[in-house]
């Protein structure tokens, strides 16, 4: 892990957009050093399941948005807050296996990126959201940073375990109950 990823690991979201704001970092090399932790724990924690690495880099070094977290790395649940043309699968198998991509932008996920998140992946989550943990058929299960034998919960265990873990300051949660 690179020194910025390690010194901006427990940092939040305000403090990273602080960060960029004041131009003592760029959003790229906050993006890079949330790929880096992502790269280092995902392996093990199974929290992102479409991660857009490159797609993110990209669009840190190009204009974003000017909302109050340009530049700080999130990531999205794969449930509720799809871009065109992204995967989405809500932990379903069979939209897995046919390469279901959304056919339309979110609300929200117009909202995330109006913010000015830059987002680096989707997260992992039980099928269609129903069930208390993130253990889907289609991606396996979601492990709990701080004990592997346990679950981060669901339906957003995912995104938990993610931020638990430090991997990013915040993602994308919601409760369809």
């Amino acid at each position: 892990m690179t020194d910025l990823a390690a010194e901006t690991a427990w940092l939040d979201a305000t403090a990273q957009a602080e960060l960029v704001a004041s131009g003592q970092a760029s959003p790229r090399e906050l993006v890079a050093a949330a790929i880096a932790r992502a790269e280092a724990l995902n392996p093990e924690l199974n929290a992102i399941i479409h991660p857009f690495y490159e797609q993110a880099l990209a669009e840190a070094e190009g204009e974003l948005a000017d909302g109050p977290f340009r530049g700080v790395p999130f990531l999205r649940k794969d449930l509720g807050a799809a871009l065109a043309g992204e995967p989405l699968h809500m932990g379903s198998r069979l939209l897995k296996e046919i390469g279901f991509r959304s056919p339309f932008d979110s609300a929200l996920a117009l909202r995330f990126r109006a913010a000015g998140l830059v987002t680096i992946g989707k997260t992992n989550t039980p099928e269609w959201g129903i069930l208390p943990t993130t253990e889907p058929v289609a991606y396996g299960a979601t492990r709990n940073p701080w004990d592997l034998g346990r679950s981060p919960g669901g339906s957003s265990g995912g995104s938990a375990a993610a931020v638990a873990a430090s991997i990013v300051p915040g993602a994308h949660a919601n409760d369809g109950g």
